[in-house]
C-alpha cells in the first residue's frame, strides 16, 4: 500500500464547499491529525501530521470535476523543478509534494523582495509547460511560491484551457516597470485584492496593462 493512503481516514472526515460567487472554499468536519495548508475557490490544501512530505489538495464537491483535470496536467507534465510533485490521486483529491516557502501575494503584503530569478523561473516554467502540449493560465501571486530564492508553481488546473488571461504577463510587466519603486517595501492589502478581482472570472476580458496601471494610480490618490 502507498503511504499517503494511510490519510484517507482523517480526509474521509472532511467536506468541502465552493461558493456560488467563487470566494474561498469553506472547510467543515473533524480536522483530527490534519492541518489546513491553503485554501483556494476550487479546493483546501491539507497535510496529514504523520506524512508531513504530502500535501492533499481535498476539492470541493461541486468542482470535483477539476480533480480529473489536474490529474491528468500534471501527468502529461511529468516531473519538473518549477512544479509539486504528484504521487496520486484518490476519489476527492490529489496528492501532492508539500511545498514549502511564501506566495508573492504575501511577499508583497510584508515587503519582502522578490528576485528577479524568480521573474526568470517563471517564464522557464511557462516554456516548459508549452512544450508539454499544454497552456500556462491562471498564474498569479497566490500560485507562485518562493522558495530559496527560485520560484515554483502551483495549481496547474487550468494548464488545459485555451486563451491567454494575461495575468503573468501583467505580473511580469508590472515587475520589469514598476517593481523597483516599492522592493522592499509593504504594499496594501486593499489595493492588491482590488486588483486581482479586475481578473477573476465574470468580469469579463482582462483588462489592458496600461488601464490596470491607470485605475491602481486612481485608487491611490483616493487614499
Amino acid at each position: 500500500m502507498r503511504e499517503w493512503k494511510l490519510a484517507e481516514q482523517a480526509l474521509s472526515q472532511i467536506e468541502v464547499h465552493s461558493t456560488e460567487d467563487n470566494q474561498l472554499v469553506t472547510v467543515t468536519g473533524s480536522i483530527d491529525g490534519l492541518t489546513i495548508a491553503g485554501i483556494g475557490t476550487d479546493a483546501a490544501v491539507l497535510r496529514f501530521n504523520p506524512l508531513p512530505g504530502y500535501a492533499f489538495k481535498l476539492y470541493a464537491n461541486e468542482k470535483i470535476t477539476k480533480r480529473a483535470i489536474e490529474y491528468q496536467v500534471y501527468q502529461q507534465l511529468g516531473r519538473n523543478r518549477h512544479f509539486p510533485v504528484c504521487y496520486g490521486a484518490g476519489d476527492r483529491y490529489l496528492v501532492l509534494s508539500y511545498e514549502p516557502g511564501i506566495t508573492l501575494y504575501d511577499c508583497l503584503i510584508r515587503g519582502i523582495p522578490i528576485p528577479r530569478q524568480l521573474i526568470a523561473d517563471v517564464e522557464a516554467a511557462r516554456q516548459y509547460v508549452r512544450s508539454s502540449g499544454l497552456n500556462p493560465r491562471d498564474i498569479h501571486l497566490k500560485n507562485i511560491l518562493l522558495q530559496n530564492g527560485r520560484a515554483k508553481l502551483l495549481d496547474v488546473s487550468e494548464y488545459s484551457k485555451s486563451g491567454n488571461d494575461y495575468r503573468w504577463d501583467h505580473l511580469k510587466k508590472g515587475y520589469d516597470l514598476y517593481y523597483h519603486l516599492i522592493e522592499g517595501k509593504p504594499v496594501p492589502i486593499w489595493l492588491i485584492d482590488r486588483i486581482r478581482k479586475w481578473y477573476q472570472p465574470g468580469n469579463g476580458h482582462a483588462p489592458a496593462f496600461e488601464e490596470v496601471v491607470k485605475r491602481a494610480a486612481r485608487l491611490l490618490k483616493r487614499r
